[in-house]
């Protein structure tokens, strides 16, 4: 399951998209207009910040950026940052503990299968297909 980070996540780097705009977004209209707390969506932006999908400015005309076109931003990006773990199943994550079982479980495949195609899907669809309300065929 999506967490609310990551959907949260998804709507703010949507909302400054729509923006559509080289100024800084303040924190505040970004909460305002998502009804989000300021206080979590600091959590989310550090995040972003840090991993370089957002740029920041302190002070007087500050706020938040995106830093490249919304067409250069897919889904499975902002989600594999905000997410702690997007494996279906635990035995497929990358910081689970070794599965004894996996060498014959007759599973596996159909996992991760599912998980290429949950991959493919996410990172298949890009923030300018969210804000022109498309999906890629």
């Amino acid at each position: 399951m999506i967490s609310t980070k990551g959907r949260y996540a998804l709507r703010v780097m949507l909302d400054l998209a729509e923006q559509a705009s080289d100024n800084y977004i303040p924190l505040e209209e970004i909460a305002q207009r998502q009804g989000i707390s300021k206080k979590y969506l600091e959590i989310i932006i550090k995040v972003l910040v840090q991993n370089h999908l957002l740029e920041g400015h302190r002070g007087k005309g500050g706020g938040y950026r995106l830093t490249r076109p919304p067409k250069d931003y897919t889904v499975g990006e902002i989600l594999a940052l905000t997410e702690e773990r997007l494996a279906i199943v635990s035995c497929l994550s990358s910081n689970s503990e070794h599965c004894e079982r996996k060498p014959f479980c007759h599973t596996i495949p159909m996992w991760e299968k599912f998980e290429q195609i949950t991959h493919d899907f996410f990172f298949g669809i890009t923030l300018e297909d969210l804000l022109n309300r498309r999906l890629p065929e």
